[in-house]
């Protein structure tokens, strides 16, 4: 099979939805499922019966690192949060719309403030009511500095947040913010409760530095399913929320369990010891396929090698620009994901909206990387060290740089590190290079582009520590600006920068194979790679 045509097929369907847009059941017994058309469907399975009760068991590859929503910014940590929270809007990925979640319609009142109408049906888990004061005490939280919440960047713009009544609130802006509607749509917009958030800040005290520890014990949110328990290194827990106020879960509990090897998680897949496995393996894929679905979904993501710019001899763009063309990123998918995905041509997948075609794109030209380095003053090369984490293709591509830069005689040394300690050394800049994901969950350019790379989330989300007044300025001029044309020209001269600058060589955009028993209904990935698992049943 053609994977890499199946993904660019995928991926155009999807990219003509999202570019048009501008902005289950509770019953219990058996039921058959229909699609739109009145069919029977059910991911490929025979049967089309399903039935009530039963766990939920999902395995992947590394555990969350934070259940708190303000903290961690991962993708392992929003794959959990998003069962037990909620945002106030969210995006429709198959028409590239924002629709109503905990609000249930907006207006935007005058050029600095968005106006929500929000749900009036609604209670968290432990029985506090949503309403527009809960709204008003979660954005408050993000964004307070004692708090340090690695995802407050996309909601800075905030000015203020005003209870209008009990279900109406105003966020208004310092400046026009054209991304605002989108950003909503992101974890940092889950709706925590406020008595677990008072009682985070009451048992911190004046130590800032036990902030988030509460709610990372004991999250509370809105959502389907209710936190249990969790076991570090080995899973969490969730049970159904019975008072859910929209379609209940069919299943009776749900546990994400951490199993760091791929084979194992394929054999419990096999033997129904797990419904769920993430990720598949580019080369399982044929074996996974033997007993199980594999469900294949383009994403927004970008995988890249990072360098840490205020350190030499990567303080100099061509020595960055050097090793980015040493890299064959179609080697890299062939050799490493098996033909899955796409080859990267700069910091944006086409999925994201903002991508343009038109720009000079990182190629790979061998001599052009070693003239790049006699020109910066390394005609002989130097030592230098790679990190990366326990994700098998991560390590492959180490190795393969490896030998690469053995033509620059640039010798390199591989760390890997467990999940949780790689973002907190990559954070803190004790690296000389790196290999990381960003998938961008608000579908923008602005997502994608400002955490990474603009000099004021150095240390946070831009582990590669660029800072460039052109980049900074671009950025902040396309957040303000209103008008998508003027926006889409900035984030083409940003693109055209970065692929120039190099602070990080853009490799490959991911396409998430996950393993789906056929004993099972209603799973479905995002391309920001979270878990749809509300409308899961199981099938007899």
């Amino acid at each position: 099979m053609k994977k890499n045509k199946l993904w660019l097929l995928l991926l155009v369907s999807a990219l003509i939805l999202v570019l048009a847009a501008c902005g289950g059941s509770d019953d219990k017994g058996k039921e058959k499922e229909t699609d739109k058309e009145g069919n029977t469907a059910n991911n490929g399975n025979q049967s089309t019966e399903t039935v009530s009760g039963g766990e939920l068991v999902l395995e992947v590859l590394s555990e969350a690192v934070e259940l708190d929503p303000h903290g961690s910014n991962d993708v392992p940590s929003n794959n959990v949060q998003a069962n037990i929270f909620e945002t106030l809007v969210v995006r429709n990925f198959e028409t590239g719309e924002i629709e109503p979640l905990l609000a249930e319609s907006w207006e935007q009142i005058d050029d600095v403030t968005l106006q929500l109408k929000l749900r009036q049906d609604v209670k968290f888990h432990d029985g506090t009511p949503f309403n527009a004061e809960a709204v008003k005490i979660n954005l408050d939280r993000l964004l307070d500095p004692k708090v340090a919440s690695p995802r407050a960047t996309n909601f800075e713009p905030i000015e203020s947040v005003t209870v209008v009544d009990e279900f109406t609130v105003d966020i208004k802006t310092k400046t026009p913010y054209g991304p605002l509607l989108a950003v909503l749509t992101h974890a940092g917009g889950y709706m925590i409760s406020p008595e677990v958030i008072a009682k985070d800040y009451a048992e911190a005290g004046d130590d800032t530095s036990k902030l988030r520890a509460y709610v990372n014990a004991n999250p509370v949110g809105t959502g389907f399913l209710k936190f249990d328990k969790w076991t570090p290194g080995q899973e969490i827990r969730f049970v159904k929320n019975e008072e859910y106020w929209g379609d209940k879960v069919a299943y009776d509990s749900a546990v994400f369990k951490t199993v760091p090897e791929s084979a194992t998680r394929a054999a419990d897949l096999e033997v129904g010891n797990a419904q769920i496995i993430d990720p598949v393996q580019p080369t399982e894929v044929p074996l996974v396929e033997s007993f199980a679905n594999i469900v294949q979904q383009p994403s927004m993501s970008i995988a890249y090698v990072g360098f840490n710019a205020e350190k030499a001899p990567y303080d100099n763009a061509k020595v960055r620009l050097a090793i980015s063309k040493a890299i064959d990123r179609e080697e890299i998918l062939q050799g490493v994901y098996d033909g899955f995905g796409l080859a990267a041509k700069g910091p944006l997948s086409p999925m994201i909206w903002g991508y343009s075609d038109d720009v000079t794109p990182q190629d790979s030209n061998i001599e052009e990387a070693k003239a790049l380095l006699a020109e910066a003053g390394f005609p002989n090369g130097f030592k230098t060290t790679i990190w990366t984490n326990d994700n098998p293709q991560r390590q492959q591509i180490a190795v393969v740089l490896q030998e690469k830069l053995k033509q620059l005689n640039i010798e390199v040394t591989i760390e890997v590190m467990e999940w949780g300690a790689y973002l907190e050394k990559t954070g803190a800049g004790d690296h000389d290079m790196f290999i990381l994901g960003w998938s961008a969950s608000t579908g923008d350019a602005d997502g994608a582009l400002y955490p990474l790379f603009h000099s004021s989330d150095i240390g946070n989300n831009n582990r590669t520590r660029f800072s460039n007044p052109e980049v900074d300025k671009l950025l902040d001029e396309a957040r303000v600006e209103t008008d998508n044309d003027k926006r889409l020209a900035y984030y083409k001269d940003i693109q055209n920068i970065l692929n120039v600058e190099a602070p990080a060589a853009f490799v490959y955009h991911q396409a998430y194979l996950t393993g789906v028993s056929k004993k099972i209904t209603g799973f479905t990935i995002d391309p920001t790679g979270i878990y749809k698992i509300q409308n899961v049943k199981f099938t007899e």
